[in-house]
């Protein structure tokens, strides 16, 4: 018993750090966004997603977002942008980003990880 026990902890610990966030790899998956979207405070066709960890969906200043994006009641965070990252319309109804999302989660939990480094 206590050898099958060690041996699914080892394989959870193995999964987990297989899944372990990449920022460097983050910031490589960013490059999918760099058309719309700046890390260093400036606004393009999408708000800047320079410090986004901690801040209320479209609150960026000077930005000028969707009525959707404006009234969603949500912080982002990392499970709010890996859930957002994932499909945006089911996070944001009627949010006007044209993108369908990030398919595949290592990817997007580097994104994310990414993301959330950006102070």
């Amino acid at each position: 018993m206590k050898k099958s026990l060690l041996g699914v902890a080892s394989a959870i610990a193995l999964s987990s750090s297989a899944m372990a966030q990449d920022i460097a790899a983050g910031k490589v998956a960013f490059n999918q966004c760099v058309a719309c979207h700046s890390v260093d405070g400036n606004n393009g066709a999408g708000p800047s997603l320079k410090g986004i960890d901690g801040r209320k969906a479209g609150s960026f200043p000077g930005f000028r977002y969707s009525r959707a994006m404006k009234s969603a009641s949500v912080n982002w965070n990392t499970q709010t942008l890996d859930t957002y990252l994932t499909d945006p319309q089911k996070l944001v109804p009627g949010n006007v980003m044209p993108f369908s999302g990030v398919a595949d989660a290592k990817q997007r939990a580097d994104l994310v990880a990414y993301l959330s480094s950006l102070k």
